[in-house]
């Protein structure tokens, strides 16, 4: 009898097992990989998420696989362009960029030298239930045989495609369509720094990654993913050209170090977090566009989440359902503000207050800085949109107007 079994073991999922097995949990950690192995990914980790990982101890193993810290970010949306770097965060200042073979296996191995019991090659198929809660699973390992496993709670970290969340039954709300299409691919001898291009309906995303090599992902809207999956090397190309001349000279002068990665399928939804003996995390909680690159950062954080209001109840200082009820709510009310603004983002059309906000902040690096860090999650909204910076930008807007 487990205190928690975790069902998916890359970012959530893992850290989920090591927070609990840290706290002096018995935690089973479940995944149909093994590990070190790759996954889809936008890489990039927001400097709020990077202090997490070092309050872990786990930031210094990290910069030793050699990711590059990330303390210069370029944005040009449509005609303005900043450049800067979200302010510190228990002072750390650089975001990171790590390819997932290096990120979620050191998550997984700090999970395990916490006292978490992995399993690879685990295919959970179906859970167990004692009444309408939850209380374990049925997984089938290496070898083909099944067997049951039982737990006081099942957190659920095995992605969009969830078999824990359609297995409890969690409820979709705030449903949205994919809106865009992704492919990227990753360039040797390339100098970039984190950057961002959006015009035109497209996005471009740059991320310094492991062995000098740099991610560059591109976005279309959905409705162009047919045209851009006949010709990939084409249509990407096309975009870097259109979209950011420079950068593609800059490409042009580099070599191509993988094949080409992309999805169609990039949708936008909450699940509901939790139930009686269950949780989700990760993206098999809720899942949006990639055009932010908060997927990785929101992991980590709802991770922690889950696992400080669970880890008390597990020992028995208050009712788990309890606990698991307010992560739920918890999760939600993180989560919502940082979804509506992506879901905008994801338009790929910049709004033209935020462009007028841009143009004002333009030439004070410190409201520069703090924009990036409203990105990143430091700041809320009405922390950073002060009276006095909406009405300089109302201002400039009926300048031009």
């Amino acid at each position: 009898m487990y205190d928690a079994i975790v069902v998916g073991a890359r970012v959530a999922g893992a850290t989920s097992a090591m927070l609990l097995a840290r706290a002096g949990h018995r935690v089973l950690l479940l995944d149909r990989a093994t590990f070190p192995s790759d996954t889809m990914s936008t890489h990039y980790v927001h400097q709020p998420a990077i202090a997490r990982l070092a309050r872990w101890g786990l930031l210094d193993r990290l910069a030793a696989t050699g990711c590059p810290p990330l303390e210069v970010a370029r944005w040009t949306l449509e005609d303005v362009s900043i450049t800067g770097c979200a302010p510190p965060v228990d002072g750390i200042r650089a975001a990171y960029g790590p390819r997932r073979y290096v990120l979620d296996h050191l998550l997984v191995t700090a999970a395990v030298e916490a006292g978490a019991e992995l399993r690879e090659r685990a295919n959970v198929t179906g859970l167990v239930r004692d009444g309408d809660r939850v209380a374990g699973v049925r997984v089938k390992g290496a070898d083909g045989r099944e067997i049951t496993e039982r737990a006081t709670v099942v957190i659920g970290a095995d992605g969009i495609d969830s078999l824990v969340a359609r297995e409890a039954g969690a409820r979709r709300y705030e449903e949205a369509p994919t809106l865009n299409c992704l492919y990227y691919t990753y360039w040797n001898g390339l100098k970039a720094d984190y950057e961002v291009y959006v015009r035109g309906r497209r996005a471009i995303g740059v991320v310094p990654t492991h062995d000098d090599n740099v991610m560059i992902g591109i976005q279309w809207p959905r409705a162009l993913f047919d045209s851009v999956r006949g010709d990939i090397e084409g249509s990407y190309l096309k975009v870097l050209e259109d979209t950011a001349p420079e950068l593609a000279e800059r490409v042009r002068a580099s070599e191509r170090a993988a094949r080409f990665t992309g999805t169609g399928r990039l949708p936008n939804f909450f699940r509901q977090a939790s139930g009686p003996g269950w949780a989700l995390v990760g993206d098999s909680g809720f899942h949006k566009d990639p055009v932010g690159a908060f997927g990785i950062s929101d992991a980590l954080r709802h991770a922690d989440l889950l696992a400080g209001l669970l880890a008390p109840a597990l020992g028995g200082e208050r009712p788990v359902d309890e606990a698991l009820r307010d992560f739920a709510e918890q999760r939600d009310e993180d989560a919502m503000p940082e979804y509506f603004f992506n879901l905008q983002a994801a338009q790929l059309e910049p709004m033209p207050e935020l462009l007028n906000v841009l143009r004002v902040i333009g030439d004070d690096q410190d409201e520069t800085d703090r924009f990036f860090g409203l990105i990143a999650g430091s700041y809320t909204w009405d922390v950073f949109f002060t009276p006095d910076l909406i009405e300089r930008a109302a201002a400039l807007a009926a300048q031009e107007a």
